[in-house]
């Protein structure tokens, strides 16, 4: 399987769950040579390619070629195994458009086993919870990583609500509600 980044998981998944398969419009928080650089690695390996934009359709245009003709951004079949939907689960633009078949969306998120980011989550779902400390101990982790690792992949990425409460004897404890 294919090793994607974040953002370009992101990319994939809105695209897949597109009837037209356009990757476009790109995260809002992507621009510039950013946007360009994830574009252009997903294209080398095959997960998006470049068509000819239809202007009377008003398709999302990447960029002008030196020939001046419009190009979108369209996932491939790769692309769409890359993110875990098999051909048959996608919907193919061809198919009816009328079809109320909802779009199927990117996997589950969950952390890779024996990691240290697991560690976490198994000490956060004991019922006590844990301290920071008892991170730091478990993980070897810097305060502020466990802190950045509990608000970016915990919470936003993974989806899991963190609670806190201070303890007299502990400090601090979080548990995963």
């Amino acid at each position: 399987m294919t090793k994607l980044s974040d953002t370009q998981s992101v990319i994939l998944s809105a695209a897949a769950q597109r009837t037209d398969r356009f990757a476009l419009p790109l995260p809002k928080s992507l621009k510039g040579g950013a946007a360009h650089k994830v574009v252009t690695a997903l294209v080398a390996k095959g997960l998006l390619k470049e068509v000819k934009a239809n202007r009377k359709l008003n398709d999302p245009v990447w960029r002008e070629t030196d020939e001046g003709r419009l190009v979108t951004l369209v996932i491939t079949d790769a692309g769409l195994a890359a993110i875990g939907i098999e051909l048959e689960e996608a919907k193919k633009p061809s198919e009816d458009p009328t079809a109320t078949e909802e779009p199927v969306g990117p996997k589950e998120r969950k952390p890779r086993e024996g990691t240290k980011q697991q560690q976490m989550i198994d000490l956060l779902r004991r019922p006590q919870g844990a301290s920071l400390l008892e991170i730091v101990e478990a993980t070897g982790w810097q305060q502020h990583t466990i802190r950045g690792a509990m608000a970016g992949a915990l919470k936003k990425k993974l989806g899991l609500t963190i609670t806190s409460e201070k303890d007299q004897s502990r400090g601090r404890v979080y548990r995963i509600a």
